[in-house]
């Protein structure tokens, strides 16, 4: 039945049965024959034919929708399979944002390498839209990014928390007293930035336009220089997720980081591509989505 299915698909796609049979390299009349075999094994019609024209059934719509993720889902099975039996090596590729400072990505990568042992694990670093260019050419299979854009259909986008923004700035400032501070408290101290140089320009824009950031800027390299540099007291760093670091409890102060004296928030996410969506890669998205819901 497999081999009709994918008759049937072809057919529809091509919405032509002698363009479907030239692209399965079989006659016409065979095509059209092993078409109707499936509807005879079904028991239902998914053509309705006028002539040398045709249209899909209401029941032919639902099969041929879920017959794409039936052969879709098939395809990957015999991969795995034959990956397994050569005793082919699958190393899981993720991506990190590197100015997010909780600690969940770190002990969802621990459980999954004790679950896995046997599965290697790669890991890159990269600020918003480094990441989605290692997603988008395949070069990481799944990302911890904030979400900076409308979702697309062609990832599996789960939100894992939304959380407010804060800073960090020396615990000398005379602004670490604050209960919170709104962006336009900051207009005379550098904001800190973590960036590459190619992307420098990018982070900027984003957070002048969408948090309102009026400061000067600079950049640092991680989030750990970027941290020095605010003990330094060189400026404030914008930061999201976990605690502060026991190291710089005396040394730095955290405040909510407001516009007109709302909270900012902000979405972060795991992403991959729908169409590679294989065991690991799942099960690493619901390991990472426990992480988050167990520090709420």
């Amino acid at each position: 039945m497999l081999k009709q299915i994918k008759y049937f698909q072809a057919v529809v796609r091509c919405n032509s049965f002698s363009k479907a049979a030239e692209e399965c390299y079989i006659s016409q009349s065979a095509v059209s024959q092993q078409v109707q075999a499936l509807e005879r094994e079904l028991g239902v019609t998914l053509l309705k034919r006028q002539n040398r024209r045709f249209s899909l059934t209401p029941a032919g719509e639902y099969f041929y929708r879920e017959s794409l993720i039936l052969t879709a889902d098939f395809d990957r099975l015999c991969k795995e399979t034959v990956q397994i039996a050569r005793g082919d090596e699958f190393t899981l590729r993720i991506g990190q944002l590197k100015g997010y400072g909780g600690l969940e990505f770190q002990k969802a990568v621990a459980e999954f390498a004790q679950k896995h042992p046997d599965v290697p694990i790669n890991i890159e670093t990269g600020n918003h839209e480094e990441l989605y260019e290692l997603l988008r050419t395949d070069n990481v299979d799944l990302i911890l990014n904030d979400q900076r854009r409308a979702f697309s259909s062609e990832y599996v986008n789960t939100v894992l928390t939304t959380i407010d923004c804060h800073i960090e700035i020396s615990a000398r400032n005379a602004i670490a007293d604050m209960e919170y501070v709104n962006t336009g408290d900051l207009r005379n101290i550098p904001c800190i930035l973590i960036a590459s140089k190619k992307q420098r320009e990018h982070e900027q824009n984003y957070y002048r336009e969408i948090y309102g950031i009026i400061s000067p800027i600079i950049f640092a390299e991680n989030l750990d220089e970027a941290r020095l540099m605010v003990v330094g007291g060189e400026g404030y760093l914008p930061v999201e997720g976990g605690s502060l670091p026991t190291q710089y409890a005396e040394s730095i102060a955290r405040l909510t980081l407001c516009r007109n004296k709302t909270p900012i928030h902000r979405n972060y996410c795991a992403f991959w591509k729908a169409d590679n969506s294989g065991c690991y890669i799942e099960e690493f998205a619901q390991i990472l989505k426990a992480q988050f819901e167990n520090n709420k």
